[in-house]
């Protein structure tokens, strides 16, 4: 029986990052990519944005998968186990002996309670679920997206510009503004109203009954000929209870080095690790950063020294128009919006201390401000820019 230098679990970004980086790391003995994607590995951020907006839906390789020469990659393998102590895994009743594992299963679609199981919504995580989406689109003339996130409200314009009629139903009165502010969900709320879109703010779904049938807590029903669910998602980790490993939320907790115990590693949504430069455990969701995970374990696995210590952020399209974001992710206490012309700029700080940035047509202060978050500057260094850093500069 075989045993791999590396088992990698998941294909996302994590999973093919860790794998390539381990090769390009110098790790010993062959690698397998175990993933319950019957595709080869893709880039995800293009199926709610240009791969949904008409046509045949497309898949666009990862072109990080280049650096997978010579790893074995196993499609449609769901893994049921893993055995710390006989360092294996377990796969369709076949035992995989490792020497060392990198956890990256990714994440999948909340499900809202109240759904009949035979309601026809849909959901966008893998290209499987855009093919469903896409051919439902195809047949649609109304479509409701819930969830005001970036998921969401990419697709919502996208199935806009596919000429549906579309609503989106959120809790929040504003899109995002719980998270970024509200001037950032204002923002949002104007992209969304400009490109057709009706919003439907601070009520919730109470139920979906078969086939398309949406209840709201205001006492509305809505029957359009598509429904969209994008609510969040959830570490896809249950498989992982009673193994051993320490998990937080569902999360495998693992040190800046994306290391869980000797040997073992988790990268991605499925990790909360440590940020040596945060100086504390930060979740995320979004694929640059898993990426960066994904090449810090697979780096650690082959054993050289790796840290995770960038500024988590995500780029978001919404039909034309980007979003930039850089932050810690786990809270403000201030914020303040600066207009520029055509743009906006928001500063997040907490206890004093500049926490995130948000810009849209302003890329100056993104690259500056990302820099600013990772340097643990003044709140005012952001939003006063060069006036601070200039007055800091003669006080030395």
């Amino acid at each position: 029986m075989t045993t791999y230098g590396l088992i990698v679990i998941g294909s996302g970004p994590a999973g093919v990052a860790a794998a390539a980086s381990y090769l390009e790391a110098g790790g010993e003995g062959p690698v397998l990519l175990l993933t319950a994607d019957e595709h080869p590995p893709y880039e995800r951020p293009p199926l709610s944005k240009e791969s949904l907006r008409g046509g045949e839906p497309e898949l666009t390789p990862n072109a990080s998968a280049d650096g997978l020469d010579g790893v074995e990659i196993r499609l449609g393998t769901t893994v049921d186990a893993v055995d710390l102590d006989a360092r294996a895994v377990r796969a369709g009743g076949e035992e995989i002996p490792f020497a060392s594992l990198v956890l990256a299963p990714g994440a999948h679609p909340r499900v809202l309670d109240g759904v009949d199981a035979d309601a026809e919504v849909r959901v966008l995580r893998t290209y499987a679920d855009l093919e469903r989406l896409a051919e439902s689109a195809g047949h649609a003339r109304t479509a409701l997206v819930v969830g005001s996130g970036f998921i969401g409200c990419e697709a919502a314009v996208s199935l806009a510009l596919r000429g549906l009629d579309v609503t989106v139903v959120s809790s929040e009165a504003t899109p995002q503004a719980d998270r970024l502010g509200e001037r950032a969900g204002a923002l949002v709320e104007d992209l969304l109203v400009g490109h057709g879109i009706t919003l439907r703010g601070g009520v919730q779904i109470s139920g979906i009954r078969a086939p398309r049938t949406v209840h709201l807590d205001d006492g509305t029903t809505i029957e359009p000929d598509l429904v969209l669910l994008a609510v969040g998602v959830e570490p896809s980790t249950g498989w992982l209870e009673g193994s051993g490993l320490q998990l937080h939320e569902g999360r495998v907790v693992v040190d800046e080095h994306l290391r869980a115990e000797e040997g073992v590693f988790a990268a991605g949504d499925a990790a909360r690790a440590h940020n040596a430069t945060a100086g504390r455990p930060i979740p995320v969701e979004h694929w640059f950063d898993a990426e960066t995970m994904g090449s810090v374990a697979g780096t650690s696995a082959a054993g050289q020294d790796a840290t995770w210590d960038s500024v988590p952020g995500f780029w978001s399209q919404i039909g034309e128009h980007w979003l930039k974001y850089a932050a810690w992710g786990d809270g403000h206490d201030e914020l303040e919006a600066v207009e520029r012309p055509g743009g906006l700029t928001v500063w997040y700080g907490r206890e004093g201390t500049l926490v995130g940035v948000l810009t849209y047509n302003a890329d100056d202060d993104y690259e500056r401000g990302e820099q600013l978050v990772a340097q643990a500057a003044p709140f005012a260094a952001g939003p006063r820019g060069d006036q601070t850093e200039g007055d800091e500069e003669g006080e030395g």
